[in-house]
């Protein structure tokens, strides 16, 4: 049956199965988990041949859009992969406002693409995330808080099913499907082959205003930035962000810690984004920052090179995710001292204000659902393997920190490894059973791997 397959077929013990292992994620840090045959489909007709293809051998499916997955979701221990890197496709059609995207096409590539038409659309801020897994989990990208999670602006799913029928899901046809596709990432019981998305107007003009104080300064920078933010219009991002500060800021050995908060404001016209930013301009102790700029005028490159800086290649990551309704000047002051000890200078933390939009109701109608009025990213980054214990411990304690207050998770960016609760609390209770509900209906043969557990 594999031969119905036009990509390739390679299965545990092959040549070449170890070097198309290590391909499958983008993190350095790969857990040792191996199925047992990895099909790099050619194009999505391969898709319902791989499924026939696991069924008849009693494999398990996972999937991988571009193995982005902090946590390795992708990688089972036995089973199949289906390596979907392949389905890399981008139709536009600029007149009805509209596109058909495939999994693999990054966040990057389909701006860049848009770009040309006056069009946007709300992509993740790392630019090699691929749009399967970022919009199946939900989506917290670039003007969200305009636009809402990516998955607001998508309109209809292609997939294949664990029968392996081929069939479209949307709010009128398979509505159910559609619902759980729209949030329930790794854990979704099929394989989405192709996205129809609505698009946007390009913000012409793009400005960003940045303070960074000492990390000895979160308790007042952070009462003075939420207080101002919410005088911020929606098309304002706004972030926190405890770290080491940038070699630009400061030729120190060590480089000291810093919070920093920024806002960038997605606009038609330069005086507009000045306009939106203006709540931001006066920090009553802003001679106090290590490094202050506004208005700064800023492209979509420019956003994706800061993010490349934070999130390099070639680096090992552990992430996490809360949902809160604890505020930031509670929050954030607490993990200041874990952030001063982390092991590794290239962790952070990073606490979005509104990373889905204020307006609920741009969330309503899928699995993926806001679950606390506040949002933190613990990220762990280093690049020496020897230092993977200290540094994942350091991630786990810095969670432990602040779970008390959490209200969940963020399925795209959980640590589903660090506790069996982790897929379950991000969602609501009742929408966890309606997934596990469907997931029985759709997928009554448990074909699709469920969410990762420790």
């Amino acid at each position: 049956m594999s031969g119905e397959i036009e990509g390739a077929v390679v299965r545990r013990g092959d040549p070449a199965y170890d070097g198309v292992w290590a391909e499958m994620l983008w993190n350095d840090l790969k857990p040792q988990r191996f199925p047992d045959l990895i099909v790099r489909v050619a194009s999505d007709r391969d898709v319902p041949a791989a499924v026939r293809l696991a069924r008849s051998e009693g494999h398990r499916i996972a999937l991988r859009s571009h193995g982005h997955s902090w946590c390795g979701s992708p990688l089972r221990d036995g089973g199949m992969l289906i390596d979907l890197s392949a389905l890399n496709g981008c139709e536009i059609d600029p007149a009805s406002r509209t596109a058909a995207v495939q999994p693999a096409l990054s966040g990057r590539e389909f701006l860049t693409a848009l770009a040309s038409y006056g069009l946007a659309f709300p992509a993740g801020h790392c630019g090699a995330v691929a749009l399967g897994g970022y919009l199946l989990s939900g989506g917290l990208g670039w003007n969200s808080g305009s636009l809402g999670p990516a998955a607001a602006s998508v309109r209809a799913i292609e997939v294949v099913t664990a029968d392996g029928t081929a069939l479209t899901c949307s709010l009128n046809e398979n509505p159910d499907l559609f619902w759980a596709a729209c949030g329930a990432g790794p854990g979704f019981f099929a394989v989405a082959t192709r996205f129809h998305v609505t698009l946007h107007a390009l913000p012409t003009a793009v400005a960003e205003t940045t303070y960074v104080f000492p990390l000895a300064d979160v308790e007042p920078v952070t009462r003075w930035a939420t207080t101002a933010a919410r005088r911020l219009p929606a098309n304002v991002e706004a972030s926190f962000m405890l770290a080491t500060a940038s070699p630009d800021i400061t030729a120190a050995t060590p480089r000291p810690k810093v919070v920093s908060f920024t806002g960038t404001a997605f606009a038609r016209t330069r005086e507009e984004a000045v306009r939106c930013l203006q709540p931001l301009r006066a920090c009553p102790f802003a001679e106090r920052a290590l490094f202050q700029k506004t208005d700064e005028p800023k492209t979509f490159e420019d956003l994706y090179g800061t993010s490349s800086d934070f999130w390099p290649r070639g680096h090992r990551n552990v992430v996490d995710t809360l949902w809160s309704d604890t505020a930031h000047e509670i929050l954030l002051p607490a993990l200041a001292a874990k952030v001063a000890e982390a092991p590794s200078e290239q962790s952070l933390v990073l606490a979005p204000l509104w990373p889905a939009s204020r307006d609920r109701t741009l969330s309503l109608d899928m699995a993926f659902s806001v679950l606390g009025e506040t949002y933190l990213a613990p990220f762990a980054i280093w690049d020496d393997p020897a230092e993977d214990a200290a540094n994942t411990r350091w991630l786990r304690d810095i969670m432990r920190t602040v779970e008390p207050y959490g209200t969940g998770h963020y399925i795209a960016e959980a640590d589903l490894t660090a506790d069996p609760s982790r897929a379950r609390r991000s969602y609501t209770p009742d929408d966890w059973e309606r997934l596990r509900a469907l997931k029985a209906v759709h997928d009554p043969e448990n074909v699709f791997h469920t969410y990762l557990t420790p």
